[in-house]
């Protein structure tokens, strides 16, 4: 293997100070933080379309269910009748 590709366990690395074990640590601790953004930000993405996708659909399906009804032509009718017979 070289040496570069190497992985090291900071608590058994004889060579290691405090100092250098604490920044690996701190390294590491950053390293696994942006994985989980990434993760997180690509589920929310995902979430997002989800609910803009059912919330245009109510909202299509409101419009063309409100085309269909014809309830206020039936009342201009019975009110154009009420006033023919007034």
């Amino acid at each position: 293997e070289a040496a570069f590709a190497r992985r090291i366990d900071p608590a058994r690395e004889p060579g290691l100070s405090p100092e250098q074990r604490r920044l690996m640590a701190q390294v590491e601790f950053a390293q696994r933080q942006r994985a989980l953004q990434r993760r997180l930000r690509s589920r929310n993405v995902l979430l997002a379309l989800g609910i803009g996708a059912v919330t245009f659909g109510i909202y299509g399906y409101t419009f063309y269910s409100v085309s269909q009804e014809r309830f206020l032509d039936e009342l201009e009718q019975e009110a154009e009748a009420a006033r023919a017979r007034a």
